[in-house]
């Protein structure tokens, strides 16, 4: 979309504001099917000497109008006069989901100036305010864009090879998508429902309204080792089946111990969690599962406790970024972590507050002048005090497991 702040008449438009082309859906003019520039004529402009580029063209242009339910019908400013909106808060929603600007050609739909009234209904009935809209459609574009790149990507290219009945990918992709669209989009709700309501459980068990944004988290960053080196000894391929293989496993491994994969890139992983004692399980158990895979180099995890600043499932502020740097310093298959988080852990009874304290009172019990110690799961010891760029001297704690 194009946004028109100055307030003059949008090119395409007649001097009422009227957009020109627009007509009746009875008026062939307004068909997109036959109008000049529909979507058989705005995919394929440039095509018109090419008949092998049309017919291509064409399935696209199907493929879009089964995926999205509806044809081309609405340029930018007939949308947005439809759903009562602006052009520029039309434009700035566009392109915070993700879309480039398309001018003034017939290339959206009825979905689309739904969409466009509903967030508008939203900021109108006061529930979000025009940024909070905007950040929406933004955090909702990018998650979604991901994940529309990688099924495209991946999962249907997997499953449009040629096969024994001569057809082609392409002719194959229509009936594929036609038979599993409805599927996808049943999982996807039932998906997003899960992580709302596991979001927002998590949100309102917080302490007062200042935690529910700046929240105490354990903040970890789980990193291979040679990474760089790898990416110029490996084929392609095989760098790609070692990445994915690498943040498979470490989701699984967040998820299934109660943390929260917060995003990968590509060599290193960040996870958080509300509980010290579960972010402390979670980077040994990736570091004893990535031992035991010949495959994959040496990981190093570095985990920090304290305020976080969350924004669009992202994590930000000084935690993260001491975490990162332990990560950085980390020794080849160890979890270095700060003073802060070993405080929590002895504070939650999940490692000894001092080892020393430990072993005495293991040795009162053991002689009947005590009680034995808690069931202490990890061990901590402290390195070496270091200067950390941007964060002044920091004194890491090797975590291990107890025993």
């Amino acid at each position: 979309m194009t946004a028109d702040e100055s307030g003059a008449t949008p090119h395409g438009a007649d001097a009422e504001g009227e957009a020109v082309g627009e007509a009746s859906p009875g008026d062939p003019a307004g068909d997109p099917a036959r109008s000049d520039d529909g979507p058989e004529a705005a995919a394929g402009a440039n095509d018109g000497e090419n008949g092998e580029n049309n017919g291509e063209n064409n399935i696209a242009v199907k493929l879009e109008q089964l995926i999205l339910g509806a044809e081309r019908r609405y340029t930018p400013f007939q949308a947005a006069r439809s759903a009562g909106v602006s052009m520029d808060l039309a434009a700035r929603f566009w392109r915070a989901m993700g879309f480039a600007d398309i001018g003034q050609v017939k290339a959206l739909t009825e979905a689309d100036v739904l969409a466009l009234r509903r967030l508008a209904g939203l900021v109108e009935a006061g529930l979000l305010s025009e940024a909070m809209a905007v950040q929406v459609a933004r955090s909702t574009g990018q998650t979604t864009a991901r994940l529309a790149d990688w099924q495209i990507d991946s999962f249907l290219e997997g499953l449009t090879e040629p096969q024994d009945s001569g057809l082609t990918r392409t002719e194959i992709t229509y009936p594929l998508v036609e038979l599993l669209l409805p599927e996808l989009e049943e999982f996807l709700v039932y998906v997003w429902r899960r992580q709302l309501a596991a979001a927002t459980g998590r949100v309102v068990q917080a302490q007062d309204d200042a935690e529910m944004v700046d929240r105490r988290l354990s903040v970890g960053f789980a990193d291979l080792v040679g990474f760089t080196r790898l990416t110029r000894r490996l084929e392609e391929e095989e760098l790609g089946e070692l990445v994915e293989a690498f943040e498979t496993t470490a989701a699984d491994l967040v998820a299934a111990h109660g943390g929260r994969l917060i995003k990968t890139l590509g060599d290193e992983v960040l996870f958080a969690a509300d509980d010290a004692g579960v972010a402390a399980e979670i980077g040994l158990r990736l570091i004893e599962t990535m031992g035991h895979d010949e495959t994959m180099p040496e990981l190093r995890v570095g985990i920090a406790f304290g305020t976080v600043t969350t924004r669009m499932g992202d994590v930000f502020g000084t935690t993260v970024n001491l975490a990162s740097r332990l990560t950085s310093i980390a020794p080849k298959d160890t979890v270095l972590v700060d003073e802060a988080f070993a405080v929590e852990l002895g504070r939650t009874g999940d490692a000894p507050v001092s080892e020393a304290d430990a072993a005495a009172a293991e040795k009162a019990a053991q002689e009947g002048t005590g009680s034995p110690p808690p069931p202490y799961r990890f061990a901590l010891q402290p390195m070496w005090q270091r200067p950390v760029r941007g964060l002044g001297v920091v004194e890491p704690w090797m975590l291990t497991r107890r025993g």
